[in-house]
């Protein structure tokens, strides 16, 4: 069993960018002392209301603060890079990090950021599955001829290798029913999101086993899920503590048509409590262990990767959220299941 804590590089425009990204160091070296497993960053680009420091060079920065921690890429959106650039940066950062990356990759769903990188988005699918393709080439054979679709290369040596043999582990993030069969047939961890509530991703998580049987996968090591999570001495101040960060959050995701992308009926554009009903983890410690323990139960996971701050999020209550995770809640899981 692992853990992880996503260190948001995502913070409203208005704040110091340099004093927030100074909070995340700090959060990175308590989190280590606190006892997770991991550290996470996510990938946009243009996206307002926020700024977003961008994930390879912020865990680059993070991988001397993190001895020991994975380093997870979640989620590199791979259909709008070149993968020759991908391959050797992600190559560089396992590395410098002496073989601690995990490559988490996705889709993306937002067209500002297709159109700005000239990309259609009809073409993200095969284009994510080609690049992915000629990644692990360029990172297992020495000389690399690839004639594809969207890319080519010709003699390609990849400058660097990744630690991890034969590459880092991979990820695929996935929202829609097909993403998530896609992901099963080719065998992969599907990287669950955090934003479906949990009988959505149990139906998706029974069809993911029931595809993987049929292609005659077995079933992966790592069983990665996302989880937006605060914890508190109380129920209440879980919660309201939450609430404002937690909704500004959605509220953007509303805008940008995540909700559009997710199976069924999913609306963020709902009262607080519909919208943390069964989706969002707040509580005691106790509630907190509980809630972690259905989906274990329910999802097989073994890798929970949690949001404990939203931004504007002071720093001080997402420092005090890995402290009480450290002190009340991992122990359990240690004991339990064993560390990762």
């Amino acid at each position: 069993m692992k853990f992880g804590v996503f260190l948001s590089p995502q913070q409203p425009r208005s704040d110091d960018a340099v004093q927030r990204f100074r909070e995340a160091v700090e959060q990175a070296r308590l989190a280590r002392g606190a006892g997770f497993d991991a550290v996470a960053a996510g990938h946009h680009y243009l996206s307002p209301p926020y700024q977003s420091l961008q994930s390879l060079p912020f865990l680059a920065r993070l991988a001397a603060e993190t001895e020991g921690m994975d380093l997870c890429l979640s989620v590199l959106l791979l259909a709008l890079l070149n993968p020759v650039q991908t391959a050797e940066e992600v190559a560089s950062l396992d590395i410098m990090s002496e073989g601690r990356v995990v490559f988490g990759i996705g889709l993306g769903y937002r067209e500002v950021e297709y159109e700005a990188f000239g990309v259609s988005l009809r073409d993200r699918v095969p284009r994510m599955l080609e690049a992915l393709d000629l990644i692990k080439r360029l990172w297992t054979e020495e000389v690399v001829n690839f004639e594809g679709r969207f890319f080519q290369v010709h003699n390609a040596t990849c400058t660097v290798r990744p630690v991890q043999k034969p590459y880092p582990p991979i990820w695929i993030a996935a929202n829609a029913d097909p993403a998530v069969v896609r992901t099963a047939r080719l065998g992969y961890p599907w990287f669950v999101n955090p934003h479906a509530a949990l009988p959505t991703i149990e139906r998706q998580w029974d069809r993911y086993k029931q595809t993987l049987a049929e292609a005659n996968h077995p079933m992966p090591a790592a069983r990665p899920i996302a989880l937006e999570l605060h914890v508190a001495p109380t129920h209440e101040e879980a919660v309201e503590t939450a609430r404002p960060f937690l909704a500004g959050k959605y509220n953007a995701y509303a805008e940008w048509g995540q909700d559009k992308v997710l199976p069924g009926e999913e609306n963020f554009r709902v009262a607080f409590d519909e919208l943390a009903r069964d989706r969002f983890v707040l509580g005691t410690p106790e509630e907190v262990i509980e809630q972690l323990e259905e989906r274990v139960r329910r999802l097989d996971s073994n890798y929970l990767l949690f949001r404990v701050g939203w931004p504007g999020m002071e720093s001080a209550k997402i420092m005090r959220v890995i402290e009480i995770m450290g002190r009340d809640v991992l122990p359990h899981f240690h004991k339990r299941y064993g560390r990762g």
